[in-house]
C-alpha cells in the first residue's frame, strides 16, 4: 500500500509539472545575473533574455545583485519560489567558492536545478612587456632560475584567474607571489609597466592589450584556441600537457522546479544560443557558445568542483 501511495503521488507530481510546463511561463521571468554589469555572464544573460521575451511573449528582466563573488545573488534565487521564473546566470566562481568558503548559505548542487551551461570564456597567459620572456618554456625556466620574483595579477580572490595562476604554479613548480584586484582591467596598468609580471584573464578582457602589444600573449587555457586569438597556442601547444581552465557561465534554477520547466527552459534557452545573431555578438566578444542537456550541465559542476578543490589544496588555499 505504501509503495502504491507513493507511486501515486509521484505521478501526481509528474502530472502537476507537465500541467505546470504547458501555461510555462505565466509572468515575467527575471535573470539575476550575481555580478556587475558588462562582463561575460551580463551579456549572455541580456542576449539570452531578449530571445526568451520574443519566443515566450513574457518579459525577462535582468538583475544585476553582484558581491560576495557570486554568493549574494545566487543565495537570493536559491531562496526564490522553484517555479521557473527566477533564475540565476553563475559564473565558475559557483563551482570555486566551496574550496573558499568554510559556510556557503547554500548547497552548491541541492539547492539548484542545472538548465543549461550557456557559455565558455577562455583565459590567455599574458606577461608583461619587461619581462626577458616569449614563450610559455622561458616563463617556466626564468621562474625557476629566479625564485619569487614572478607575481601574478587576477581580478579577485576566488575566481577563475586566480585559480588558474595557483594551477600554474603548482604544474610548474615555480613560486609565484599572487596581487588580486577588484577586476581585471584595474590590473592591468600594473601588469603593462611590469609591477606585476603576469596574469590569466579573459580573452575578452586582455586581448585589446594583446594586439596594441601592450602585453604579451603566450598562450590560451582551452583545448582548443579561441577564434579571436588564433595565432596564440593552447597551454598544451605551448608545453604544458594537461593543463586546461576556463570561466563559464550557466543558468540554474531553485531546486523543486518541475522537471518539465527544466526541460522547456533549457529548449527555449538553446534555440536562442543557436541564433546566429546571438552567436555572433558572444563570439565578437571571444565568448564561446554553450549549449547541451541539463544533465550535461550538472555533471560539468561536479567536475569543475573536484578539480578546483584539488587546485585550492595543492596551493594550500584555506577557506575562510
Amino acid at each position: 500500500m505504501k509503495k502504491l501511495l507513493a507511486a501515486i503521488a509521484v505521478s501526481a507530481l509528474s502530472v502537476s509539472g507537465a500541467l505546470h510546463a504547458q501555461t510555462f511561463p505565466s509572468k515575467s521571468i527575471t535573470i539575476v545575473v550575481p555580478a556587475s554589469p558588462g562582463g561575460a555572464i551580463d551579456l549572455a544573460a541580456r542576449l539570452i533574455g531578449q530571445k526568451l521575451t520574443e519566443s515566450t511573449g513574457q518579459p525577462v528582466l535582468i538583475d544585476n545583485k553582484a558581491g560576495a563573488t557570486g554568493i549574494i545573488g545566487t543565495d537570493f534565487v536559491a531562496k526564490s519560489a522553484p517555479d521557473g521564473h527566477t533564475l540565476a546566470l553563475v559564473a565558475s566562481s559557483h563551482a570555486i567558492n566551496p574550496s573558499m568558503k568554510k559556510v556557503l548559505p547554500f548547497d552548491t548542487l541541492k539547492s539548484f536545478e542545472p538548465v543549461v551551461i550557456t557559455h565558455v570564456v577562455p583565459l590567455m597567459l599574458v606577461v608583461s612587456p619587461t619581462l626577458p620572456v616569449k614563450s610559455l618554456k622561458e616563463l617556466v625556466a626564468y621562474g625557476k632560475a629566479n625564485p619569487g620574483k614572478l607575481s601574478f595579477a587576477s581580478s579577485g580572490l576566488g575566481g577563475a584567474p586566480h585559480f588558474s595562476g595557483e594551477l600554474f604554479k603548482t604544474m610548474a613548480g615555480i613560486d609565484m607571489v599572487h596581487v588580486p584586484y577588484k577586476g581585471s582591467t584595474l590590473a592591468h596598468p600594473d601588469l603593462i609597466s611590469g609591477r606585476t609580471s603576469l596574469m590569466f584573464d579573459t580573452v575578452a578582457a586582455i586581448n585589446t592589450q594583446v594586439k596594441s602589444d601592450k602585453v604579451r600573449a603566450l598562450a590560451v587555457t582551452t583545448a582548443k584556441r579561441s577564434a579571436v586569438a588564433a595565432d596564440v597556442p593552447t597551454m598544451a601547444e605551448a608545453g604544458m600537457s594537461g593543463y586546461e581552465t576556463s570561466t563559464w557561465g550557466g543558468i540554474l534554477a531553485p531546486a523543486g522546479t518541475p522537471k518539465a520547466v527544466v526541460a522547456k527552459l533549457n529548449a527555449e534557452i538553446n534555440k536562442a544560443l543557436s541564433a546566429p545573431d546571438v552567436r555572433q555578438r558572444l563570439q565578437e566578444a571571444g565568448i564561446e557558445v554553450g549549449g547541451g542537456t541539463p544533465q550535461q550541465f550538472s555533471s560539468f559542476i561536479q567536475s569543475e568542483m573536484v578539480k578546483w578543490a584539488k587546485v585550492a589544496k595543492d596551493a594550500d588555499i584555506q577557506p575562510e
